[in-house]
């Protein structure tokens, strides 16, 4: 292999390689790190920087097929044409792009902006040829060479980060050395290693996140990637050699049903991947290079939303039943509250007492239930200081609702409704469903001057539908419409709040977090494990745009209290539960950490995070104690939480060096006696279990 070209991107460098028959490939590096053609010369096979597979071609060797379709005779004939570079002021668009002689063109894209800690990759594939052809795979990014700097297959020096997620249980970060996931070379180099990982469906984060990250434990070196992905998605680590490969984009025909025609004069391109590397010990300071990316579409949100407000949903005081009048009690309570959005939930459209999922989707207003309309509802919000929001479920129906008898407006899999216990799904793709949804969702909002929405989504379609040349096409042709009327809402409706919500969790990805201002950042409503959650999540999305459920119950002790606001110092704060009923006591604990939030909320809008964690194993049944220290340039905010058995126990935070000797003054949620900053760091006795503690130091 020899050097095509090299980069500098901020503190990383892109090296473009290619060898004597044509194979182009691509090796990311911190900048630091010196590195000459040479020092790569192991026994690694070339692996084009665009990798694909058309249907009809070889296969890959090795025991491939089944696990992965990289490296076939598609990529093999692919040959290097040239380079461009488009730079302007801020922006670099380097272009890359490889030729099949059968009339097959292939590009790799790469965008950098000034000033940012990740690049965009993505790839376009054109067909030049006189004949349709059908892709089974497309991959957004290829990183092969992830061993540049040890010698030979580098053993016990590599390990492979994923993270895992299921309802009420997200971001949970699994750790595996590349030995553990059977990802050794083998003796002769024969036989493909490969752990492929995705899910199939529209609910992207369901099971795991589209992320990945690969880290050098010799050099302290991590590379990671994120894909903009809101349907069926893969990431694969690929070995057959010396080298590791790291690559993901779409799920393809094997994992996700997936074929694509591309005719005559027709091009292809792939969804973008968020891609980074730096030299860095700490695995939450690596993610926060990728999830930075969510700033530009956070701050391109209401003018509002750049304060923090905090939220108050009445879900979890009415559980799917709102209505005007127990609006009113609340809004009586709330009112002089520092709280900014006043959401109604689900159920505002219910009929003869029918539950709130049945009905999803007719979006008539109950007369029984707000007999005055939305409209003089919202009225009473905005009289009392609030945003008033709404929540929707736009692309999923009730199984009783009018709309879900109307097959034609349905998704279908081979010629049937796809049905689940009590939803069906909207065809986003019929120009009949996105008319109705405009007089709907975007009608219903301007017309009773509401200036936010939850977006909700309860349920996954599955590997695909009807309607495109393979089920898992018509699947992402559905989600592309499913985006883009998200898009239409937030053109529609000037400076609207969008909130951007799946079960929870289920779509914090950086194109559906694009899309909104923040996101529900689980449907951990009243849980123990909320801290836990909320810290994971820092790791895959920015807490600016993570709503925390702080559900304040009349039964609940100042402590308890305590532990739920300061959880909500991990993101953004959403009030709900019984807050007409809380005694003088338990309001001068709410507004007290209220106040705080407001406080500390430049520093969980700038910082950067740390995580430390002691015995905590179940999320379920939290044990130990957890820490987070977020940094900003003036402050630092932390986040301390007990779990069960940590009565008693004694613990020092670590904090930032330029810290030590410097506090000059100390904000504090709720005072604890036996805490105190000592030249190692924070020091805390917890007096009993689950205790919650939030900080701000200047």
């Amino acid at each position: 292999m020899t050097k095509l070209s090299e980069f500098t991107l901020g503190d990383m460098r892109v090296l473009y390689f290619k060898d004597g028959e044509g194979c182009c490939s691509v090796l990311l590096l911190p900048a630091a790190v010196s590195l000459s053609p040479e020092d790569i010369k192991k026994d690694m096979r070339p692996e084009s920087l665009v990798q694909y597979k058309l249907a009809g071609d070889c296969y890959n060797g090795g025991f491939s097929q089944g696990h992965s379709l990289r490296n076939g005779e598609s990529v093999k004939r692919l040959k290097f044409q040239g380079q461009k570079v488009n730079k302007t002021e801020e922006t670099l668009e380097i272009i890359t792009s490889l030729r099949d002689e059968r009339g097959y063109e292939a590009s790799h894209i790469l965008k950098y902006q000034d000033g940012r800690e990740y690049m965009t990759m993505s790839c376009r594939f054109g067909n030049l040829s006189a004949e349709t052809v059908s892709l089974e795979m497309i991959e957004s990014f290829s990183l092969p060479y992830l061993t540049p700097c040890i010698p030979g297959d580098a053993p016990d020096s590599l390990s492979l980060f994923r993270l895992r997620s299921a309802w009420s249980a997200e971001g949970r970060v699994e750790q595996r050395s590349a030995e553990e996931l059977l990802l050794e070379r083998s003796w002769s180099g024969h036989g493909v290693r490969c752990e492929r990982y995705g899910q199939a469906g529209s609910l992207p984060v369901n099971q795991f996140f589209p992320f990945g990250a690969v880290y050098d434990s010799v050099n302290h070196i991590f590379w990671g990637a994120f894909l903009k992905a809101n349907a069926s998605w893969q990431m694969s680590f690929y070995r057959r050699d010396d080298g590791l490969s790291f690559s993901g984009g779409l799920a393809d025909r094997e994992l996700g049903g997936w074929i694509k025609n591309v005719g005559p004069g027709e091009t292809f391109e792939t969804p973008e991947a968020i891609v980074s590397c730096a030299g860095e010990t700490d695995f939450t300071m690596f993610c926060q290079r990728l999830t930075s990316y969510g700033l530009e579409g956070f701050l391109t949100s209401a003018p509002l939303e750049k304060e923090l407000p905090v939220v108050f949903n009445e879900y979890c005081s009415t559980w799917g039943n709102p209505s005007e009048a127990r609006i009113k009690k609340l809004l009586e309570v709330l009112k002089g509250k520092d709280i900014a959005y006043f959401v109604i939930d689900s159920g505002w459209y219910n009929q003869d007492g029918s539950d709130w999922e049945d009905r999803i989707g007719d979006y008539e207003v109950s007369k029984e239930l707000f007999p005055e309309g939305l409209k003089y509802t919202a009225e009473l919000i905005k009289e009392t200081g609030f945003v008033p929001g709404l929540w929707f479920e736009i692309e999923n129906v009730g199984q009783y609702a009018k709309i879900a008898q109307r097959e034609e407006f349905l998704l279908k899999r081979d010629g049937k409704v796809i049905k689940t216990d009590s939803r069906r799904f909207l065809d986003m793709r019929r120009p009949e469903t996105i008319e109705r949804l405009r007089e709907k969702v975007i009608g219903t909002l301007k017309d009773n001057g509401f200036g936010y929405i939850k977006i909700d989504y309860n349920e996954t379609i599955g590997p695909g539908c009807d309607g495109a040349e393979s089920p898992g096409e018509g699947l992402l042709q559905n989600m592309k419409a499913s985006a883009d009327f998200i898009r239409e809402i937030r053109q529609s409706i000037k400076d609207i709040v969008v909130e951007n919500c799946a079960s929870g969790g289920h779509r914090l990805e950086p194109l559906s977090m694009g899309l909104c201002s923040m996101a529900s950042f689980s449907d951990a409503h009243e849980c123990a494990e909320i801290p836990v959650i909320a810290a994971n999540l820092h790791n895959a999305i920015l807490p600016c745009q993570s709503q925390i459920w702080a559900v304040l119950r009349k039964e609940d002790s100042i402590k308890r209290i305590v532990y739920s606001l300061s959880a909500t110092c991990l993101g953004r704060m959403c009030i709900s539960g019984d807050v007409e009923q809380l005694s003088k006591e338990q309001w001068k604990a709410a507004n007290q950490g209220i106040a705080f939030y407001r406080e500390a909320a430049e520093v969980i809008l700038n910082g950067r995070s740390r995580i430390y964690r002691n015995g905590l194993s179940s999320m379920r049944h939290p044990k130990g104690w957890q820490a987070l220290v977020r940094s900003a340039e003036k402050r630092v905010l932390i986040v301390i939480h007990g779990f069960e058995g940590a009565g008693g126990t004694e613990l020092t935070v670590p904090l930032p060096s330029r810290l030590k000797g410097r506090i000059q003054q100390l904000y504090a949620a709720f005072p604890h006696e036996e805490c105190a900053f000592t030249e190692e760091g924070l020091f805390l006795r917890f007096a009993e279990d689950f205790e919650g503690l939030a900080l701000l130091a200047e």
